[in-house]
């Protein structure tokens, strides 16, 4: 009598579901490929250091932040380059916005300077009778070590400004409007200690592929510069959104204006 062959268990892997070498065997996979600004050609999957759902939203948040930062530079309305202005009392225009190759004393590095391609769309045909020969300025960063662990767009312009604080107020307005954000903490006003600026600071959640992640905005405007900060780091994009420290968020949009604002000349 011949004997039945042995009982074949499946193998060690089971069927070939979703491959992730660097994930632990109990994680589940993640829900897309990791971005970071944009997408790895191929679509590969985050590389190893980030092992974890933070360094995820991480990805999704750092190329969603350049979008709503630009969002929110548009709905400003300010007047195209080379439009007049109308009226009288502009203040003499001192002083530029630059789009430096580091920020935050170089915990920042630039990813992409965006000024004259999606900043300059964004400012082709509006229109603000208080804002005189805005230049758009749109700057993308990752952070500098450990890779991957932050991103940060500030986006703006520089000018002549008749009425900053509106101004102020209009490059946040946008954002909250964006298509899977939503409103979290409302705009605050916070003048950091020793500054004498105000910056005005809101906290937004953001929703994509399932995804939800939290997204602090501050902004400043002063009589030639102003734009939209924001940030984001594994803490902060898993953060409830009331717990987020907004006083800490308008000092470093302060970092920021130090270290983008120039003297024309």
């Amino acid at each position: 009598m011949t004997t039945p062959p042995p009982h074949q268990a499946p193998g060690p892997y089971g069927p070939p579901q979703y491959q992730q070498p660097y994930q632990h065997p109990q994680q589940p996979p993640p829900a897309h490929p990791q971005q970071y600004p944009y997408p790895y050609p191929g679509q590969q999957p985050f590389p190893p250091p980030r092992k974890n759902r933070t360094g995820m939203v991480v990805g999704v948040v750092a190329a969603s932040l350049a979008g709503l930062g630009i969002l929110a530079f548009a709905v400003s309305r300010i007047a195209g380059a080379g439009a007049l202005a109308s009226g009288s009392g502009f203040p003499e225009a001192e002083y530029r916005l630059t789009v430096p190759q580091t920020l935050l004393k170089g915990e920042y590095e630039l990813d992409q300077d965006l000024s004259q391609t999606e900043g300059a769309a964004a400012l082709k045909g509006a229109y603000d009778p208080k804002i005189r020969n805005p230049e758009p300025v749109v700057g993308q960063y990752g952070a500098a070590s450990p890779k991957g662990a932050g991103a940060l767009v500030f986006s703006g312009m520089y000018g002549q400004f008749k009425d900053p604080a509106t101004a102020r107020k209009k490059m946040l307005s946008g954002a909250a409007d964006a298509k899977g954000a939503t409103l979290a903490v409302p705009p605050r006003e916070i003048t950091p200690a020793g500054s004498g600026i105000t910056v005005s600071c809101q906290v937004l959640t953001m929703t994509q592929e399932g995804v939800k992640t939290t997204l602090p905005m501050c902004a400043w405007a002063d009589e030639n510069t102003g734009a939209s900060v924001g940030l984001v780091t594994p803490e902060i994009a898993l953060q409830d959104p009331a717990a987020v420290d907004l006083a800490t968020c308008a000092e470093t949009t302060l970092q920021v204006r130090t270290e983008t604002r120039q003297p024309i000349g």
